[in-house]
């Protein structure tokens, strides 16, 4: 498992095998989520703070472990690595829908 850091505060993790994380969480895809998806009222990524990957810590895959997944909601998706968000995570774009 691999953790994405944002200037070293632990973000995400994923269950992906290294080059598979790195493809993921480095994706242009996902950076432009990290600057829309806030934490405490702000975004999780600035466009500038360094992002890193690196081997998950033993608390950070407990923390994956213990996560209950809702398998049964996508039937229809290719079964493929697990992102999980490490700090709360809103998106203001849903909340805007409400």
């Amino acid at each position: 498992m691999f953790t994405l850091t944002i200037s070293d505060k632990p973000v995400a993790i994923t269950n992906a095998n290294e080059e598979e994380a790195r493809e993921l969480l480095m994706s242009e895809e996902f950076k432009e989520d990290l600057k829309v998806l806030e934490s405490d009222g702000a975004p999780l990524w600035d466009g500038f703070a360094s992002l890193n990957i690196r081997a998950a810590t033993e608390e950070e895959k407990a923390e994956f472990e213990g996560a209950d997944f809702d398998e049964d909601e996508d039937d229809d998706e290719e079964e493929g690595p697990y992102i999980m968000f490490l700090v709360d995570v809103t998106d203001p774009d849903e909340e805007d829908e409400g």
